[in-house]
């Protein structure tokens, strides 16, 4: 997939990242952090439903739906205390969000690698990135089969 074909919030986040210095690249994934919007109240009482991505160092748990009109929804949490977590699960949150299941399953793997910020950010949590990105498809795939 080339970036033309990135959805446009995709691209836009990607090209946010890359317009910057790489050493101002953490202080936009923090950014990122401080917008994880907190879990719909109908998850209280069933966390249950939010799967755990046991590739993040950080306990991160996810639900994706999709709703009647065919939009996705990426809900997730990540503790305060891990912001560059909390940073990479916001991108793919707010990165998925209204997408079509097909233009969110087309998303490439390694679009995290896309931010510019692979010598900043140890491996270990690129791999937890691209992990919240395969769960995530992961997901769609099953809802899309039920």
């Amino acid at each position: 997939m080339t970036s033309v074909e990135l959805p446009e919030q995709l691209a836009e986040i990607r090209n946010e990242f890359l317009e910057l210095e790489e050493k101002d690249r953490l202080l936009l994934l923090l950014e990122f952090a401080n917008e994880l919007p907190a879990l719909p109240a109908r998850f209280e009482d069933h966390p249950d439903l939010l799967e755990r991505v046991v590739e993040c160092q950080s306990p991160v748990y996810i639900f994706v739906e999709v709703d009647e009109a065919g939009a996705v929804h990426l809900h997730a949490t990540a503790p305060r205390e891990s912001p560059t977590t909390r940073g990479f699960v916001s991108i793919i949150a707010q990165g998925v969000e209204g997408l079509t299941v097909e233009q969110a399953l087309a998303v490439p793997d390694d679009y995290p690698s896309s931010l510019g910020i692979t010598r900043a950010v140890s491996p270990l949590r690129m791999r937890g990135m691209t992990a919240m990105l395969a769960r995530t498809k992961r997901q769609l795939r099953a809802l899309a089969a039920a």
